[in-house]
Formats: C-alpha cells, sequence, structure tokens
C-alpha cells in the first residue's frame, strides 16, 4: 500500500444463493466505473482489499483471480449469471437420493439432513476447481481476505494476501479455499486438504463456512489493514500513519429477515431439534450468523462515527426479507429471479445505517441520497 494513499476495501457478506443481491449492486458499480475509465475497468482495480465470507469469498475469489493474461477473470456480470445459471444445480445435488418425489420425497429429505448434509457439493466443487484450476492464493490481483473455520482445531482459520507473503502454509489452491469457505454446515459437507510450506512441512485443513468465524468479514478487512499500516511505521511525511491514512469502506450484505418470525412462547418448548429445524429453518444457525453480521456492523458504525468519517463507510444491506426469499438455498428461478429484483431496488433505497438500540437499518437523512447515487458518488 503507497504511503498517505485512501484504502479502498470491499467486503461481501455469506448468505448461499442470497450472493445474487451483492453481485446485482457491484455489476452496478463496475458498470460505473466502465464509464469513466473504459470497458476494460474491472472492480479489483479499484479496491486495495476485497473480503469475503461464505458466498461472498466465492465472489471475491472471481473478482481478484487473474486470467490468462493477468486480469480479473471475471466482471461483475458473469458473477451474477453464475448464481442464476448454476444455483439449482447446486443446491438440487441431495447428498441421499430416495427415488421418491413430492412430499414423500420432502420428508425424506428433512429425515436425510438429520443424518447427513442436505447437498453433497459435488457440483459445486468440480464447479469451483474448474473455474480456478491451479490458481493458488497469493497469485490474487489485488489483496484478499476470506475466513474459514476450522473443526479439528476449533479455530478461526483466515486466508490472507497479507499473511500468505509470511506464511506459505496459507498459500493453498483458491480452490480449496473456496470450497472450505462455502461448506455450510447442515448444507454442505467439511473440506479436507493439504498444503506444504517452503520447507516440505505438510499443514491440515478440516474446514468449514466461514460464517461460522466471520459471517461479515468487514471487521477482519479492516484489523488487516492497520496491522499493515503499524508494521510499516510511519509514513513517507514523518506523521504516524493513522494521521495520514484513511479508510473507505463498502460492505454488501446479502440480504436478511429482521420479522419477528420466532418468539420466547414458541421458543421455550425447543428441544435440540427445534432449534435445529422449526418453521423450516434451522433457528440457531440462523441467529448466530445473524447476530455476528449485526455485531460486524455496529462496531463499524460506532468507529467511523467517532472518528467522524460516517461518509467513508457505506453498509448496503437489506433486512426485510421474508418468506422464500429469506432462504440461503431456494434455487427456484422465481426466487433467484426476485432476488436480482432485490438488488435492483437496494440500489434505488436510500443510504441507510443501523440504529445502534434496535439493530434495525434506518435512512440516514442528512442528504446522502439512494445507495446508488453514493456508489457514483
Amino acid at each position: 500500500m503507497a504511503c498517505g494513499k485512501l484504502i479502498t476495501i470491499l467486503s461481501i457478506d455469506g448468505g448461499g444463493v442470497r450472493g445474487i443481491i451483492p453481485a446485482t449492486i457491484l455489476t452496478f458499480l463496475e458498470s460505473e466505473l466502465q464509464k469513466l475509465d473504459g470497458d476494460g475497468a474491472r472492480l479489483a482495480d479499484y479496491f486495495d482489499v476485497i473480503a469475503g465470507t461464505s458466498t461472498g469469498g466465492l465472489i471475491a475469489s472471481m473478482l481478484a483471480a487473474p486470467d490468462g493474461e493477468n486480469r480479473p477473470l471475471l466482471r461483475a456480470e458473469e458473477i451474477k449469471s453464475f448464481f442464476l445459471v448454476n444455483s439449482d444445480k447446486i443446491f438440487r445435488q441431495l447428498t441421499y437420493s430416495f427415488g421418491f418425489s413430492g412430499l414423500l420425497a420432502s420428508i425424506m429429505k428433512a429425515c436425510g439432513a438429520l443424518w447427513g448434509p442436505r447437498y453433497s457439493g459435488k457440483y459445486l466443487h468440480n464447479l469451483i476447481a474448474e473455474i480456478f484450476g491451479i490458481t493458488r492464493f497469493q497469485c490474487m490481483l489485488t489483496k484478499v481476505l476470506i475466513p474459514t473455520f476450522d473443526v479439528k482445531g476449533l479455530h478461526a482459520t483466515i486466508f490472507s494476501s497479507f499473511e500468505v507473503k509470511r506464511n506459505s502454509s496459507m498459500d493453498a489452491l483458491l480452490s480449496d479455499v473456496c470450497i472450505g469457505t462455502t461448506a455450510a454446515p447442515t448444507y454442505f459437507p467439511p473440506h479436507y486438504f493439504e498444503t506444504k510450506d517452503s520447507k516440505g512441512t505438510v499443514r491440515e485443513f478440516n474446514l468449514i463456512d466461514g460464517g461460522v468465524a466471520a459471517y461479515n468479514p468487514a471487521l477482519l478487512a479492516i484489523g488487516e489493514v492497520i496491522k499493515e499500516i503499524s508494521k510499516e511505521g510511519q509514513d513517507c511525511s514523518g506523521h504516524e500513519p493513522k494521521e495520514s491514512r484513511k479508510i473507505l469502506l463498502i460492505s454488501l450484505g446479502t440480504g436478511s429477515s429482521k420479522v419477528r418470525k420466532y418468539s420466547a412462547t414458541q421458543a421455550s418448548s425447543w428441544g435440540i431439534m427445534g432449534w435445529l429445524l422449526a418453521q423450516g429453518s434451522t433457528p440457531l444457525v440462523e441467529m448466530f450468523t445473524r447476530a455476528s453480521a449485526d455485531m460486524v456492523d455496529i462496531h463499524i458504525s460506532v468507529v467511523f462515527q467517532t472518528l467522524r468519517s460516517e461518509s467513508n463507510y457505506l453498509r448496503i444491506e437489506d433486512d426485510t426479507l421474508s418468506g422464500v426469499a429469506a432462504s440461503a438455498d431456494n434455487s427456484a428461478k422465481e426466487n433467484l429471479d426476485n432476488l436480482v429484483k432485490v438488488g435492483e431496488i437496494l440500489l434505488k433505497k436510500p443510504v441507510s445505517r443501523v440504529n445502534l438500540e434496535t439493530g434495525v437499518y434506518e435512512p440516514v437523512g442528512n442528504g446522502e441520497g439512494t445507495n446508488e447515487e453514493a456508489l457514483r458518488r
């Protein structure tokens, strides 16, 4: 990172098929940049760091991985198409095949989910391997950060372009990192792979979805940037880095539901099965991931407000999703098309920030306009 420059960060949450929402927003942003700098402009040219968790990690990798000419592998529009074309196959590949249809198939599917992941992941894994090939993490065109969680060591494992320079054991195949960060518990099986460091020492990874560690990876990205700045010491002017460096953060959510789906009365009767399967969803996982994302947003909002640089933090999120739109794996064409519309409508909504007391997003109302206008600005 050059001395004294504005450090730009793009962060993308997890959320399964709801990755269509940030992909739609990024398609708009890239098209606006192309109006300024030509058709060859890509998002990786403008962000110093791109962070992503789960489906967000897959998007981040697609944005920053190199093609044969050392340019970004995919355009934002192609990433949106990736979800629209492949989601139905990704979330149809069941671990168990019962040979039934209709209601009975749904019942058998639910029973199967009690004993194994809902989906085998084979189609997704093959697709990721085909897209990224032998590309390794160190080859990214800009700094990338992707959180995962190691089930054997019970600790977060963060794949970071900053760290890979210092620790060669973290230089995994990009496909392995993406399969690991998208291995959502109950949806896909954990992913195992090995790497070797510069001395030939083998390191094992037993990874599941990064959302277990950081559903919203924005705070991790800021932390990595601050660590890098502190290691560089004083900047070119001789002042402390914090006096001359600024961070601009665009954080994209994948949508959520703040509709009160559960009550204390309902939950009081839940046992293990209730917390895992009530009302056709997984309340325990849902609550953990939403709480994680909200806490990150609240912490970052407080920091930027304290530094009086609120305009340098843009969080774009829709917390009004309901029904199938809030699902992470509903791959029906109608739902996928609706998620595109959610992203398009979200661009037209006013810039909003989380209310620190209620946790609900509220319009800023100080002339910042819509999310679309904020991105242009």
